[in-house]
């Protein structure tokens, strides 16, 4: 049983739909901002923040105020990928998410600790990662399945393999897979733990990397069943052609030296359908800024590919790292690397690691018919998604 793309929906610092994120990503324009203290009022660091209050998402969404913001930004993103899914089916939901409401609990906690303003206990409710996935589901279609995915960052990216193997085992038609996470005060000061933060915007693969920058959006797919596409007529964009999830047991927050974790991932994912390291035509990294994760894909990818390494680029420097939401938001973009015909610029760099790859510097047209998406969670967990060109 294949599996095919019917549609996407994201929204990023780049934008609030598909088309506004795809022309800022060809036009080189980042979506990252110097203001992350409306966060935490102690510092200021570059986030990808998405342009739009609490406030304007419900209006646009016709949405209730008590949702949280991760299921706000995951329901505007959903409704983008529901066009065609216009006919009753078999339908799943599998959300990706690492800070579900987290938000809603820090504005409780800092008014009931500082005993200022009304501390409502309801806020609490909407904490967990699950709660995010069931607010959305009342507001989606009458569903067959749901689920929560809760795997760092790699979060989305196992959502849609979930999802693929629901399609396949033949229990569901379709299925809206992918992740959302907002920025909040929890996410930056762990990061800021880990001194990973970057002082300047992130510099993926990049010699003089110092640290990744965070942002927050949602992105998923509507994956459909082969039989529904040939029942319904309906003119897929592309194909997930494969998928694999390793873990490399090495370390809680880090990748091994040798990226044993990445290169399984990527290996695995060829090997499920028999195709070699020479018809990859673009991977979308991981590519987080950070010395250890920049370091661990580029060992990976050299160990697999050779010196014959596809063209490459990670997409952080515009977006941030959304966290959870990243598989889905970058499977968005690769799929329209598919569409379009054209592979991402890698912005901001300048001097390539040694070793290491050299990215894609500038928007190019070529020709696309495989697209690797990369997506490492802490703890080790590992995961690739291949989509090919119809």
């Amino acid at each position: 049983m294949r599996v095919f793309v019917a549609d996407t929906g994201i929204v990023s610092a780049l934008g609030a739909d598909v088309e506004s994120n795809l022309c800022r990503l060809l036009d080189m324009q980042h979506g990252l901002c110097f203001k992350s203290s409306y966060i935490d009022p102690d510092t200021d660091y570059y986030v990808g923040r998405v342009d739009l209050s609490n406030e304007e998402l419900c209006s646009m969404l016709d949405a209730k105020t008590k949702l949280s913001r991760t299921s706000l930004l995951s329901l505007h993103a959903v409704n983008g990928c529901l066009k065609k899914l216009y006919m009753p089916c078999r339908l799943g939901f599998i959300s990706g998410t690492t800070v579900g409401g987290m938000e809603r609990s820090e504005s409780f906690f800092g008014k009931y600790i500082s005993r200022t303003g009304t501390a409502k206990i309801g806020d609490i409710i909407y904490h967990t990662c699950g709660s995010a996935t069931s607010s959305i589901a009342y507001c989606l279609p009458e569903l067959s399945y749901i689920s929560t995915i809760n795997t760092a960052c790699s979060s989305a990216a196992n959502a849609i393999m979930l999802g693929a193997q629901k399609i396949k085992s033949g229990q569901l038609d379709a299925v809206i897979a992918g992740g959302s996470d907002s920025l909040c005060r929890f996410t930056l000061n762990g990061f800021r733990s880990l001194m990973i933060l970057d002082d300047d915007r992130c510099k993926p693969m990049d010699l003089n990397r110092s640290g990744l920058n965070l942002g927050e959006g949602a992105g998923y797919l509507l994956l459909i069943s082969e039989d529904f596409v040939e029942k319904h007529g309906i003119s897929p964009l592309c194909e997930l052609k494969s998928y694999a999830n390793v873990n490399d047991a090495f370390h809680a927050t880090a990748l091994s030296g040798e990226g044993e974790g990445p290169y399984l991932a990527m290996k695995q994912t060829l090997d499920r359908v028999g195709l070699s390291t020479g018809e990859i035509d673009y991977i979308n990294l991981h590519g987080t800024g950070t010395e250890n994760n920049d370091m661990a894909e580029s060992a990976a990818i050299l160990r697999l590919f050779g010196e014959k390494y596809p063209l490459s680029s990670s997409t952080k420097p515009y977006t941030g790292h959304t966290l959870g939401a990243s598989g889905g938001i970058e499977a968005v973009f690769s799929v329209l690397a598919i569409r379009e015909q054209k592979v991402f610029p890698n912005l901001n760099f300048t001097e390539p690691m040694n070793p290491g790859t050299v990215p894609v510097l500038k928007p190019e047209a070529h020709r696309i018919r495989y697209v690797l998406s990369n997506s490492f969670g802490f703890g080790g967990n590992c995961s690739c998604l291949l989509f090919a060109k119809i």
